[in-house]
């Protein structure tokens, strides 16, 4: 399944269409929730979704996680090299060779049980076959269908050996689901004897021999491959620069959404990471002894781990006890409580930087510590940590890419799918590059600005420039 190159807010595929059609068979709604390939049963298992699907192979490990309806497709492996490697056919052949292939998949671990070849291992197909044409590997193992869509139109690249092992799909579900996996059984096996699933993987060019024994059908008659024809035809075909420049156009609407989403994220990351920012250095600095210790462990803790594994674990660890957050949810507090650790070494170090004097004289004049804060040290040092403060929410903008990994589809993550379904990384990478430009430049401006209007010395010594003194008996100039 992949954007439609035609129509790229639009999914299509063969597990689209099979989805679709037990849907209508059911008298049921399709909801498409984006994940990670090699999340999609983390997620299914959390509860984000009721099925999975998208070449998920049946596996005795995968069978002990989760439910599979029977399997829809039966396919092989298929290996992939460049024209004119010669030597290069058969599984065998791999040992001390670099191969690469999707992460989680059956691929990798019939490659890891070979023994001896170096696997480099990707998030998307896409990827793994450019590196192959550029010549970062020696081979690709995939599975056939995904071979078939993005390798053999690759004039650069060719197909080779024969079938390597056997794999079936099948559409994941939750253990407890039973009824529903009965319904999904069901439905198939009404698809399959109306000959309606046969017709669909004609349709995508992906009816074999092993499906005819499978499914014991013959080929359905009559029926064009239009669905692959078209893809080639979106994706393969040869154009011009301007024409292809021209293209870009209609993924404009999903940069859009991907940008908003981005910056929806950021801003409410932000203001979390500088509210608690603020309460952890106050805390570090003022209160007693044991609740200076906890806000330091929490500061080299959140400082000492990645922010993809502290994503990782408020999303996917926290359901096992009891704590299930949305994806935005989830977002929002791991970056933001990430960045609240370095936010809170920012004011901390802004604190320290204000002269004792400032907070004796402010109690010489009958404040309190508390209102001595407010309104003497912690102005001054605001002024201090602005810039710090800056360069961190364009760090998290960035950062914010890190969610498409808890489901989220952020502006990078429209990139990955816009250029695995275009082939192109160059274009469209040079437009997001642009939009994340866009988006940090405003807040860098905003920044310099608060910046001279909380310069004291600066803005005094403008005032003084402008003043004119007038003696008397002259004449103001």
């Amino acid at each position: 399944m992949f954007q439609d190159p035609a129509e790229p807010t639009k999914l299509v595929g063969f597990e689209v269409d099979l989805i679709e059609a037990l849907a209508a068979e059911l008298g049921m709604t399709t909801v498409f929730v984006q994940n990670q390939w090699d999340g999609l049963i983390p997620g299914l298992n959390r509860g984000e979704y009721d099925l999975a699907i998208n070449g998920i192979e049946i596996t005795p490990d995968r069978s002990q996680e989760v439910a599979f309806s029977k399997p829809y497709y039966l396919t092989f492996e298929q290996l992939t090299v460049r024209q004119g490697t010669v030597g290069l056919a058969t599984l065998s052949d791999c040992r001390g060779k670099v191969v690469g292939t999707l992460h989680a998949s059956l691929a990798e671990r019939m490659l890891q049980a070979e023994g001896g070849v170096d696997i480099r291992t990707y998030e998307d197909e896409v990827s793994a076959y450019q590196d192959l044409a550029l010549g970062r590997l020696d081979a690709v193992l995939l599975d056939y269908p995904i071979a078939l869509y993005y390798a053999a139109p690759n004039p650069y690249l060719a197909q080779v050996g024969g079938p390597i092992g056997q794999l079936a799909y099948g559409i994941a579900m939750r253990k407890e689901d039973v009824a529903l996996g009965n319904q999904i059984n069901a439905a198939y096996e009404r698809l399959v004897a109306s000959g309606r699933w046969a017709e669909i993987l004609a349709k995508w060019n992906l009816w074999t021999p092993v499906m005819a024994d499978y499914l014991r059908q013959p080929a359905p008659q009559g029926v064009e491959p239009t669905g692959y024809l078209t893809y080639l035809k979106e994706t393969y075909s040869e154009t011009g620069l301007w024409t292809k420049v021209a293209s870009y156009g209609k993924f404009l609407p999903l940069f859009f959404w991907g940008a908003v989403r981005t910056l929806q994220i950021s801003l409410l990351s932000m203001l979390l990471a500088v509210s608690a920012g603020l309460l952890i250095a106050l805390t570090r600095l003022y209160l007693p002894q044991p609740f200076r210790l906890l806000s330091l462990l929490y500061v080299e803790l959140i400082r000492g781990t990645p922010l993809l594994i502290q994503l990782f674990f408020i999303f996917y660890a926290l359901p096992n006890i009891g704590i299930k957050l949305s994806p935005l949810v989830a977002a929002v507090l791991g970056l933001g409580l990430n960045y609240a650790a370095y936010e809170s070494e920012n004011y901390r170090a802004g604190i320290l930087s204000v002269p004792k004097g400032q907070m004796e004289a402010a109690r010489a004049l009958g404040m309190t510590h508390w209102q001595a804060l407010r309104y003497i040290i912690l102005p001054q040092s605001l002024r201090l940590v602005l810039p710090p403060v800056t360069n961190d929410f364009i760090s998290l903008l960035k950062d914010s890419s890190l969610v498409s990994v808890i489901t989220m589809v952020e502006l990078t993550k429209v990139y990955t799918q816009v250029s695995a379904t275009t082939f192109d990384y160059f274009g469209t990478g040079l437009i997001v590059a642009a939009i994340y430009l866009l988006l940090g430049l405003p807040f860098a401006r905003l920044a310099r600005w608060a910046e001279g209007k909380l310069d004291v010395e600066q803005v005094q010594s403008t005032k003084e420039r402008r003043r004119t003194v007038v003696q008397p008996g002259q004449l103001r100039e």
